[in-house]
Parts: structure tokens; C-alpha cells; sequence
């Protein structure tokens, strides 16, 4: 297999990443917005998990994407 191919391939897979920090971003606060509603008087007390949890998640996509980056213009 032809380096440059094995490269682009790779930053691909990497890429990967991205779609499944979407993925849990959107669980996250979907399911806040649902318990919110469910009850209101938590939901408060309930935000600093929400945003912790996206911050755990976008970080996830960050590092793929930053994996992604490396492999293409570093290696």
C-alpha cells in the first residue's frame, strides 16, 4: 500500500471520532432537557454534570481530531 494512502486512510479513521463526540454531545443534553422537564427543581442542580459531561465529550472529538492532524501533516 502506497504511503500517502495509508496516511489519508488513517486521518480518516481518526476523523471518526468527530461524529461519535456529536453523537454524545447530543445524548447529553437531550437527556438534560428531558430530566429538566420531567423536573424542573433539579435541573439546576443538575448543570454543572451537564456541562462537564460535554466538556468530557468534546474533548474526545478534540483528540481525534487532533490525532487526524497529526497523521496527516506530521508523519
Amino acid at each position: 500500500m502506497d504511503p500517502a494512502a495509508a496516511k489519508l486512510i488513517g486521518a480518516g479513521l481518526a476523523s471518526i471520532a468527530l461524529a461519535g463526540a456529536g453523537v454524545g454531545i447530543g445524548h447529553i443534553f437531550g437527556n438534560y432537557l428531558q430530566g429538566a422537564l420531567r423536573n424542573p427543581a433539579a435541573a439546576q442542580g443538575q448543570f454543572a454534570n451537564l456541562l462537564l459531561g460535554f466538556a468530557l465529550a468534546e474533548a474526545t472529538g478534540l483528540f481525534g481530531l487532533v490525532i487526524a492532524l497529526i497523521i496527516l501533516f506530521v508523519f
